[in-house]
């Protein structure tokens, strides 16, 4: 007795303490647009896209110039720096040669503007390095775009988790009504010597069972509540409540089989396709390259000014013959990164399938198992149903009764885990095959 009151009055406090929490009603919908809104996942996904977004960017450089403005100052007496300054300044003079003042000239002063601008012309190796980046761009956006759909997928898993822990609690509540009734009734049973002490004593020890699973129940409830705050980066943790109640989904499921434009799917392809065009970037490494250059200069001995003036233009083609066997490594460890992801992409269509095959079977088991528990939760009531009028009647054991009652309330959960089974099978099923 004193056992099954501690358990009472902990069981009261947990109550109050969850009671205490703010609830919170919450539709399907209004999750899916939190989520959508706030969910971090969400937000490190689309940074990476931003990273592989400004790579892309980056290679703008293959066909854009490459322009820089300079304004140096110096002062010198170095004989060849002292002539030369002279010289782009405009101001040399036949006096200027006497080798006396060549040899050792006094301090002069330069201010050099300048203005540079190299294009490049043909650059093969960055043409396919520009195009592996726009691969890694676009699949990084089908990687958003999957994640997406995967925690649309989670939030109606963990939307109906928290329905069927609602439900759970309902169940057991109810259990624990009956069980209550039960004690009563055996109490009054006992005073009037047609019960024995053991059998109250059963009926008390099913009382404290249940009420152990419904306070495990309560805390399912609000670990699934927490759950949805986690999936909407709420930190306020308050209980949510869902508008309406776990029941069997009417959505229809057709034989449906894995597409190669599902976003992750082509996210890999083109991961690959950014693999092969790297390789061909490497191997393109081996030709020359043809780059654009001028140069616009403007010269004074006084600082921001620019009496004299110069400019310069030319082409240059250059190649890099042989880095000592670097470039040829280089180019056969992207080869293989190449073949590998040739490899991961059909091992992951591959995975896929099986995926699909083994969520065919556990809905179509799901299926099964929900008609089978639907007519055993059918059994279990109409068994209840007859031992309780029987041992009102003092025609039914104590025991039998308490079998009967937990054999129904056990049918009850099952029937609504069998229910959140079938639904999630669905939606999985569904998540599996989406384009």
């Amino acid at each position: 007795m004193k056992i099954s009151h501690l358990l009472m009055i902990s069981f009261l406090l947990l109550g109050i303490l969850i009671n205490a929490q703010e609830s919170v009603t919450i539709t399907k919908s209004e999750v899916l647009t939190k989520v959508s809104e706030n969910n971090t996942s969400i937000k490190i996904s689309e940074e990476d896209f931003n990273q592989a977004k400004a790579d892309f960017r980056q290679t703008n450089a293959v066909f854009l110039p490459n322009i820089t403005a300079s304004h140096t100052a110096l002062a010198t007496t170095n004989p060849l720096m002292a002539f030369g300054s002279k010289l782009n300044q405009e101001i040399l003079t036949a006096s200027d040669f006497n080798p006396a003042l060549l040899n050792d000239p006094s301090q002069i002063e330069n201010y050099a503007t300048k203005f540079e601008i190299q294009q490049p012309l043909i650059n093969m190796d960055g043409m396919f390095q520009r195009k592996a980046a726009k691969s890694k761009m676009e699949a990084m956006a089908l990687k958003t775009e999957r994640i997406q759909d995967y925690l649309a997928f989670e939030v109606e898993k963990a939307y109906m988790q928290l329905q069927l822990a609602y439900k759970a609690v309902d169940v057991l509540e109810t259990a624990l009504e009956a069980a209550n009734a039960n004690k009563r009734l055996a109490d009054n049973s006992l005073k009037q010597g047609y019960l024995q002490r053991a059998d109250v004593l059963n009926v008390e020890v099913r009382v404290t069972e249940v009420l152990n699973q419904l306070q495990s129940a309560k805390s399912n409830l609000q670990n699934a509540s927490n759950y949805l705050s986690f999936l909407m980066n709420d930190d306020t943790y308050v209980v949510y409540t869902p508008t309406d109640e776990l029941v069997v989904s009417a959505t229809t499921v057709e034989d449906q089989s894995i597409s190669k434009n599902r976003s992750d799917i082509k996210a890999m392809q083109l991961a690959s396709n950014a693999y092969e065009a790297m390789s061909k970037a490497d191997k393109m490494a081996f030709l020359p390259r043809l780059n654009a250059f001028g140069s616009y200069e403007l010269y004074d001995d006084q600082i921001f000014q620019g009496d004299a003036n110069g400019y310069l233009f030319g082409a240059q083609l250059s190649w890099d013959i042989f880095q000592g066997s670097k470039r040829f490594g280089k180019s056969q460890k992207s080869k293989s990164e190449f073949e590998k992801s040739k490899l991961e992409y059909k091992q992951y269509v591959s995975q896929s399938n099986l995926e699909l095959n083994k969520a065919k079977r556990a809905f179509i088991d799901a299926e099964n198992k929900l008609k089978l528990n639907s007519l055993a939760l059918e059994q279990s009531e109409e068994s209840l149903r007859i031992r309780t009028n029987r041992f009102k009647e003092g025609l039914e054991k104590t025991s039998d009764l308490l079998i009967a009652e937990t054999q129904f309330a056990q049918k009850q959960l099952e029937y609504y885990q069998t229910i959140f089974e079938y639904n999630y099978a669905q939606a999985y099923l569904q998540f599996l095959t989406k384009e």
